[in-house]
């Protein structure tokens, strides 16, 4: 894009430590038949005993895949025409697939109303987020405003942009569309553009690809950027591409949208216009979307107002906002709400570029104060979206990152950990004047959680004229069961008192379209008491916790027809009336049907491992002999199980025999986290052969409930070495 950062990608490895027990992982389950072959294809008997004869030497794994040292997935891109054309469904990355389905949420992104796209584009992309199991890093960039938002692209410089799978998990769970990047520029574009316009069957075959890559990796459509003069003959059929595109993509991808960026001409000209005009609009007429240039004048807004090609499709213009403001803009930076205000008066959606300008540019640790500023001055100019689902409503406010990572208030291990997988529904994050002297604010807060990296930190004053404030964390449409079950997690400081606040509409109402009028109605639940069956049986089902400070209350609400549209948090003051300061950590919001606390969790079904890597490495010895090398394992584990009953896997292994016969089997060591069917074991320091060990799925419920461990997948390897097997 014009104006578009091109700085080159970091890309020098991340330190791994070998004996790492509980790094915050994932693997991303492939879609049934996407693959040619995989090791679930095959009937396993769960109680036998899968064996290894090891083979010493390097991964033949792909490298653009796999890490070529450690073997941990990665993700990347396809880099040019030829790679793109030879890409095949059993070359493709199957740890890079999402594994969540886009939610539904209201208004949905067919409604009429001015849409919201952010183009993420920073330091040439796949930086952190290519470790497609999360990795260590103190400070890194994320993104949880989503709510606010309808379309996320994952923008780079390399030809085919395929968003790690973390960007669309994280997407999808919030309704977001997750959009790649399609891009060619200069010289080296112009030719590859004349290559593959060269007439019907080259332009569909290009396009075939890209509808079979958005397919197979589960994200929803292409930005296209074509930054190079055309031919009169590639530029007729670059129309006749984004059409056969975009009717390819709506036909396999439900949802999906193909956006044009504002470049090329109709004469194959390469010159931006700022807005749509009688140059360009031949190129919106052939897809789903026109994304303007960043110089753009309110002149600009009224000639597109005018123009016949933008009449009914006002939404479908997405008026470009650069964030770093270079050239001659109107807003950006920590001004970018005065375009969107303009903008917005003429009914036209908006693409914001690069809001990752509150990372690059200013101090990392004040990251989080940064983004929710920025986001808090844009807010009157966006619309909210609720998310639409059915129970259990579950959040734990985790951001997909944090200092150490918490389960049920319990710190697993405290390092700086970043896999946007891991994250969990967003609520609101804001600041808000009260009268007098209050005031509220929500953020997240890494320094302590209830589960994975942070909590919801509510944090203000209350005046003097007020006696309590409420702080509205979600809006929402959730369809509430007739008997209905509420867990809330909170610590609040001293002199207040937390109450929770929900907000009810009737569900009939709530299913139509247009739903801002509903009228709801507000309960105040009282808490049950510690020894109702319901409250026993739910905590007989989060397992073992301790409560350090956490406060946890249980409701049962007993209604009929009712949508759960609000969720708040009632601050009330203790004393007398007085200026007030306090704050309230939430760890944990969960609405349950209370007849689910009844049913019993699937087991695991099948579990099988496949691409087994075997390395030596260098124990504590100060010599390279074997006796002082430690064996490591790399290996792939998959599983089936209902994605939608679970939350996340556990990974464990355990030593059941060898070398020596006499040493008893060894305790389960956690060794990660996964958040779909697929796990790369690495680095494993196993026995030295002839051994036998064990690797363990353990499945978390949504509500973050311990399975019965019957019912967790396991599976043994024993291992031998070659006669000639040698080692390195």
């Amino acid at each position: 894009m014009d104006g578009m950062l091109s700085a080159m990608d970091d890309m020098s490895p991340r330190k791994r430590r070998r004996d790492d027990s509980s790094g915050v992982l994932s693997g991303k389950q492939p879609k049934t038949g996407s693959s040619s072959e995989s090791c679930l294809d095959e009937p396993v008997d769960l109680r036998s005993v899968q064996h290894e004869i090891i083979k010493y030497g390097s991964s033949t794994l792909p490298a653009k895949h796999y890490d070529p040292d450690t073997t941990e997935p990665l993700s990347s891109a396809v880099r040019n025409l030829e790679e793109l054309l030879a890409w095949k469904l059993r070359d493709a990355n199957p740890f890079n697939v999402a594994s969540v389905p886009r939610a539904s949420r209201q208004p949905s992104y067919a409604s009429n109303q001015p849409r919201t796209l952010v183009c993420h584009d920073m330091m040439g992309g796949y930086l952190e987020d290519r470790f497609i199991q999360g990795t260590e890093v103190e400070t890194p960039y994320a993104f949880y405003h989503w709510s606010l938002i309808d379309i996320f692209n994952y923008f780079s410089h390399q030809m085919v942009t395929i968003p790690p799978a973390c960007w669309t998990n994280a997407a999808h769970k919030h309704g977001v569309l997750s959009l790649g990047t399609f891009i060619t520029e200069w010289t080296d574009g112009a030719q590859m553009c004349e290559t593959f316009l060269a007439g019907e069957e080259a332009y569909r075959a290009v396009a075939d690809k890209l509808v079979q890559i958005s397919h197979y990796y589960g994200f929803d459509g292409w930005l296209v950027n074509i930054e190079n003069v055309l031919s009169a003959t590639a530029v007729k059929n670059m129309v006749l591409f984004m059409r056969y595109l975009t009717d390819q993509m709506h036909e396999r991808v439900a949802g999906s949208v193909v956006i044009w960026y504002d470049s090329v001409l109709k004469d194959g000209s390469l010159k931006w216009q700022n807005e749509l005009n009688n140059d360009n609009s031949v190129f919106l007429e052939a897809c789903d979307g026109f994304f303007t240039n960043y110089n753009w004048t309110e002149q600009s807004l009224e000639h597109m107002k005018a123009l016949s090609a933008a009449q009914e499709r006002q939404v479908d213009i997405f008026v470009g906002v650069d964030v770093f403001a270079r050239s001659d803009v109107v807003g950006g930076k920590f001004e970018t709400n005065k375009a969107l205000s303009l903008l917005r008066k003429y009914g036209f959606s908006t693409a914001i570029f690069a809001p990752g300008w509150v990372y690059e540019c200013h101090d990392k640790a004040e990251f989080r104060n940064n983004q929710d500023k920025f986001w808090g001055l844009l807010v009157d100019h966006l619309y909210v979206h609720r998310p639409s689902a059915l129970l259990p409503f579950v959040s734990s406010f985790c951001q997909g990152f944090g200092k150490s990572f918490y389960r049920n208030g319990q710190a697993e291990f405290h390092r700086s950990w970043f896999n946007l997988s891991a994250q969990e529904l967003q609520p609101f994050y804001y600041r808000e004047q009260l009268g007098g002297e209050g005031w509220l604010r929500t953020r997240g807060c890494p320094e302590d959680a209830w589960s994975g990296g942070s909590s919801l930190f509510i944090e203000g004053l209350i005046p003097t004229g007020q006696s309590k404030i409420c702080a509205r964390v979600f809006s929402l449409h959730v369809p509430l069961a007739t008997s209905t079950f509420v867990s809330f997690v909170y610590r609040p400081s001293e002199g207040v008192s937390v109450s929770l606040e929900l907000k009810m509409a009737d569900a009939a109402l709530c299913s139509h379209t247009n739903t801002k009028d509903i009228t709801a109605s507000s309960v105040v639940p009282v808490a049950l008491s510690e020894d109702h069956d319901l409250v026993k049986q739910f905590t007989q089902s989060c397992g073992v916790w301790r409560s350090d400070g956490w406060t946890k209350r249980c409701f049962q609400l007993e209604l009929s027809g009712c949508a759960l549209r609000d969720i708040c948090v009632n601050i009330t003051r203790d004393g007398p009336a007085q200026d007030t300061p306090f704050d309230c950590r939430v760890g944990e919001i969960m609405v349950l049907d209370a007849e689910s606390l009844l049913v019993s969790p699937p087991s695991m079904q099948n579990i099988c491992i496949s691409d087994a890597v075997w390395q030596r490495g260098m124990g504590n010895g100060s010599d390279s002999t074997k006796e002082t090398q430690k064996l490591h394992l790399n290996a792939t584990l998959q599983w089936n199980y209902p994605s939608q009953l679970a939350r996340c896997f556990l990974i464990h292994w355990r030593r059941l025999r060898g070398p020596d016969p006499r040493v008893t089997a060894g305790p389960l060591t956690l060794l990660g986290r996964s958040y779909s069917g697929l796990y790369r074991v690495v680095d494993l320091v196993v026995p030295d052969p002839p051994a036998l060990i064990e690797l363990v799925v353990e499945p978390v419920t949504r509500e973050g409930f311990s399975v019965p461990e019957s019912h967790w997948g396991r599976r043994s390897l024993s291992y031998t070495e070659g006669v000639n097997a040698g080692h390195k």
